[in-house]
């Protein structure tokens, strides 16, 4: 679905709140908006909420002002009435918007704290049922206060607030829950008691198909659940620890980077324009590497997703091999690695060879060998794409090098290396000014007498962003160009530092000084920035 398609759909949703509205003679609210008063919605019970679909915007006292995404609801008004003892001011409201608002709310937690509960101050009996495919935030609110109702309902908020991951760290005396949002954990929910652990573990081990009777050595598995109409993979590791076991269950939401990107492009992703023109001009190229590197969780297999998108055609084969296959593209061959069964990154990749493809995506290079055939890959006529876990695009050169690969054979494959990284996206709407000292300055690798009067933004934290004071990331990198001297240096084996040196002599702008001007632009803040790049 494209963006135009979304767009089209939401305001065919809002322009039927504004027919009702007219049709029953009730104002029309544009909920996105409207800022809630979190205190009144959350003095509602949630499932009341979502099954009369309202959202109470004002109590004066008199009259509470409510929005509703079906104002003819005559027996809904009367029970609002009735559960609240005033009179209802009826606005009308989209289904999504009520919904939207709901979730901004921050209802979701509310569900969570409430099935918490019972697990800090009781005893709850053995868990009985079958295994749920299907959260509803309806579901939950009717469920007793079991085990499967806890993690169905962690699962539920941590997808609500969009998290990438959700920990379950075993302490001597509680179980702390933690979700990873924007790349940074934050504590879900009050610590429950440590009696619970073993009963919340084998509950999620059973999810996955694992063995309940095994707690000494760790074990991976997956599941999948339907949450809100839309399929949702999880992958789970579970690691024995002198507590007990902790888990962490990676959430693979596929539909997930559609909503953030309507369509997936590299000018969305927050690349500077010079690195932009760069980068497309390489990706374009017949034949040749091109590298990606980056930590765990720096956007690198968007990065190339985006990529393939934009070069995508019927006239070429496209071929991926990943661990595992996150998104899936229309009109590309994805494959996923399956070591249990003998398909690695290097087999596969030989595999691939012989499927005739004019472009290759492969995943990760971890070991020589499959480092070798991407080479050999790319000197023999194929568009190569691959990442590689290092700090900064001279890192990889030595990563490379140091697994005994042949260096000629190398340096002429590679045709650029991107490191990136992510920082968090300051929210709008409550980011606040601020100047710093000159100490934090100087610790920060900023010249006091040049930025003294500079104004910075730092988070403060509102319903909009659920208090953190940040809303989504954006990418900042360093593009490193092969130019005729730089593989000679590399060739010679000169100091990595002496090529970094006439890298920047040559334009290449270093990741530290593009995430300063996202700083400089107040998109993000100087506390973020630190934490992913190094201070020069």
């Amino acid at each position: 679905m494209t963006k135009g398609d979304i767009d089209g759909l939401l305001q065919a949703e809002e322009n039927e709140a504004r027919r009702l509205a007219e049709k029953y003679h009730v104002n029309y609210l544009d909920l996105g908006s409207f800022e809630l008063n979190r205190e009144l919605v959350q003095s509602f019970p949630v499932d009341f909420l979502y099954h009369y679909n309202f959202v109470p915007l004002e109590d004066d006292g008199r009259v509470l002002k409510i929005a509703m995404a079906d104002p003819s609801d005559l027996a809904a008004i009367d029970s609002i009435e009735t559960f609240f003892s005033r009179k209802v001011a009826v606005y009308a409201a989209s289904l999504r918007a009520v919904q939207e608002a709901l979730r901004r709310s921050e209802t979701a937690s509310q569900v969570l704290k409430e099935a918490t509960e019972g697990f800090i101050h009781q005893v709850v009996e053995k868990e009985s049922g079958e295994e749920e495919d299907v959260i509803t935030i309806e579901k939950l609110t009717e469920q007793d206060g079991s085990i499967i109702k806890l993690v169905n309902t962690i699962i539920f908020t941590a997808v609500q607030k969009r998290a990438s991951d959700i920990h379950i760290e075993s302490k001597e005396n509680v179980v702390r829950i933690k979700f990873r949002i924007d790349g940074v954990l934050t504590e879900a929910m009050e610590p429950i008691d440590r009696q619970f652990q073993s009963l919340i573990i084998s509950r999620i081990k059973i999810m996955s198909d694992l063995d309940i009777s095994e707690r000494r050595v760790p074990q991976d598995g997956r599941f999948r659940l339907k949450i809100k109409d839309k399929t949702i993979d999880f992958r789970v590791s579970i690691m024995p620890c002198i507590y007990g076991e902790d888990a962490v269950i990676r959430i693979l939401d596929k539909e997930m980077i559609t909503e953030a990107f309507a369509e997936l492009r590299l000018d969305l992703l927050g690349f500077s324009d010079e690195i932009l023109r760069k980068f497309r001009r390489y990706i374009v190229q017949p034949y040749g590497m091109i590298l990606v590197t980056g930590p765990t969780g720096s956007g690198k297999t968007t990065t190339l997703y985006a990529a393939l998108t934009e070069i995508k055609s019927p006239e070429d084969k496209i071929v991926t091999i990943e661990d595992p296959v996150e998104y899936q593209i229309e009109g590309i061959t994805q494959i996923q690695v399956n070591e249990k069964k003998g398909l690695t990154f290097e087999r596969g990749l030989r595999s691939i060879l012989r499927h005739d493809p004019d472009k290759i995506m492969v995943g990760e290079i971890r070991d020589p060998e499959t480092a070798q055939i991407a080479i050999q890959s790319a000197l023999t006529g194929h568009l190569v794409f691959t990442t590689v876990h290092a700090n900064n695009v001279f890192d990889v050169i030595g990563r490379f090098l140091h697994m005994h690969v042949d260096p000629y054979s190398f340096i002429s494959s590679l045709n650029c290396i991107l490191a990136q990284r992510l920082v968090r996206v300051l929210c709008p709407k409550c980011k606040a000014p601020v100047q710093y000292d000159d100490l934090t300055l100087e610790l920060s690798g900023l010249s006091p007498e040049k930025y003294r009067n500079q104004v910075f933004y730092e988070p403060r934290g509102c319903p909009e962003c659920h208090q953190t004071g940040y809303r989504g990331r954006t990418a900042i990198a360093e593009l490193l160009e092969l130019s005729d001297e730089i593989r000679e240096m590399i060739l010679v084996r000169k100091p990595l530092s002496e090529v970094r040196k006439l890298a920047e002599s040559e334009g290449m702008v270093p990741i530290r000084q593009s995430g300063l001007e996202k700083l400089f632009s107040g998109v993000t803040s100087l506390k973020d920035l630190n934490k992913v790049t190094f201070v020069e």
